[in-house]
């Protein structure tokens, strides 16, 4: 299992809008709006990185009102 935070920024205004929609993909278990650079941080997971690249590329990064994304995979040191 992989899992990651996603780190969004949006559009002015689109936030809450934005985390509504990445919640409702499969694999985002969570999405909060934030304050600071970014507007919304995502924790998601996957069976593997390549999964989850296709996830963020291919899903979350697809939804309007998104203009960047940090992906962040989670390493259990």
């Amino acid at each position: 299992m992989v899992q990651a935070y996603i780190l969004i920024q949006t559009e002015v205004g689109k936030a809450a809008i934005v985390a509504e929609q990445v919640r409702q993909i499969e694999g985002v278990e969570t999405a909060d709006d934030v304050t600071g650079p970014y507007d919304v941080i995502v924790k998601a997971s996957s069976n593997d990185v390549d999964t989850l690249g296709k996830l963020v590329v291919a899903q979350i990064q697809t939804v309007e009102g998104i203009t960047r994304t940090l992906t962040c995979p989670v390493v259990n040191l």
